[in-house]
C-alpha cells in the first residue's frame, strides 16, 4: 500500500523541489497543500492541484512540514491536534523542532531532515551539475537525518523518505548521516549560518571595499581572491596535501589575533546561545 505523504506548502520554493523529486516515485501518494497563488501557480504549471487542508490530513501517513520556520509553530499548532495516531510529522530543518514550538504528541512521530547541498570538492565537470547550487536536482548531496520523537522502528520510514525528497534517478544521495535534533542545530544555524555564513559575507564586504574604496579592479581582485579561497580550503581541510608557507601561518594567527575575541568558539557554540537563535527564527513573524 503507498504512503500517503501530505506535503504543506507543495509550490514553495523547497516544496517544489520536493514535488518534482516525489510525484512520480512508486510507493508513494502524494497529496499537494497550498494556498498562496504563486504556489497554486506553481503546482499547475506540473499539472497538479492543491488538496483542501482538513482532506489532505484526514488522509495523511505522513506530513511534511515545507514551510518557512517562522509559519511553522502556528500551523503546527494548527494541524497536529487533528492528525491520526501514527502520522509522522516529517520538518525539513531543526529550528522548529529545538526551539520547541511545534506541540508534541506521544502518539506521533515526529522527524527532522536537511539538506548538505552538493559538496565543495566533488569531481562533477557537467555544468548543470556544477551549477545545480542546492543540489538533488543534477548534483548529489549528503543529507541529515533525526528521529526527533517517536518508535526507533520508524527510523528507517522518515530515512528513505528523506532519501527519497532529495533526490532522484540521475543523482542519488551520497550519504544519509543519523545525528540528533541538538546536533543538527549545531551544524545549522550555528556552524553554517552563525558562523560560516557571517565569515563568507564579511569576506564580501571586505572585497568590495579593497574594489569600490581602494581602487583595485573588480577583475584582477575575484580572480586573485576566488583562487585563494579555493586553494586556502583545500589546505586548510586536507585536500591539498601541502600545508601553509611559515609567513602564512604567522599572518594567520597575528589576524585571529586581532580580529577575533579569545572565547569566539565558546561563544558561537554555546547551547544557550544556539537555543536563542533558533527561538529567534521561529519567532520572528510573531515579532514582525
Amino acid at each position: 500500500m503507498a504512503i500517503r505523504v501530505v506535503l504543506m506548502g507543495a509550490g514553495g520554493k523547497m516544496g517544489c523541489r520536493i514535488t518534482d523529486n516525489m510525484r512520480h516515485r512508486p510507493g508513494y501518494e502524494m497529496i499537494y497543500v497550498e494556498i498562496s497563488e504563486p504556489g497554486l501557480a506553481n503546482l499547475a504549471k506540473r499539472g497538479l492541484a492543491a488538496t483542501p487542508e482538513a482532506e489532505a490530513l484526514a488522509r495523511a501517513d505522513v506530513v511534511v512540514l515545507a514551510l518557512p520556520d517562522r509559519l511553522i509553530g502556528r500551523i503546527s499548532h494548527a494541524i497536529i491536534p487533528t492528525l491520526r495516531p501514527g502520522v509522522m510529522v516529517l520538518g525539513i530543518d531543526p529550528a522548529a523542532a529545538y526551539a520547541e514550538v511545534m506541540p508534541i504528541r506521544s502518539d506521533l512521530t515526529y522527524f527532522v531532515t536537511h539538506p548538505c547541498h552538493p559538496p565543495l570538492f566533488n569531481d562533477d565537470i557537467e555544468e548543470a551539475k556544477r551549477k545545480d547550487w542546492f543540489g538533488g536536482v543534477h548534483a548529489r548531496q549528503h543529507i541529515l537525518c533525526a528521529l526527533h520523537s517517536g518508535p526507533e522502528t520508524d527510523y528507517a520510514k522518515g530515512e528513505q523518505l528523506a532519501i527519497d525528497m532529495f533526490s532522484n534517478d540521475e543523482c542519488p544521495v551520497i550519504k544519509a548521516h543519523r545525528i540528533t535534533v541538538e546536533q543538527m542545530a549545531i551544524l545549522e544555524p550555528a556552524l553554517v549560518e552563525t558562523f560560516a555564513a557571517a565569515m563568507v559575507v564579511s569576506i564580501k564586504e571586505l572585497r568590495d571595499e579593497v574594489v569600490d574604496r581602494m581602487g583595485v579592479p573588480a577583475e584582477a581582485c575575484d580572480a586573485m581572491l576566488m583562487g585563494h579561497l579555493r586553494t586556502e580550503l583545500a589546505i586548510v581541510f586536507g585536500f591539498a596535501g601541502f600545508y601553509f608557507s611559515d609567513g602564512a601561518v604567522l599572518a594567520i594567527r597575528k589576524a585571529q589575533e586581532r580580529l577575533f575575541v579569545p572565547d569566539w568558539r565558546e561563544r558561537v557554540l554555546a547551547l544557550d546561545a544556539i537555543r536563542t537563535s533558533v527561538k529567534e527564527i521561529t519567532d520572528s513573524l510573531q515579532k514582525s
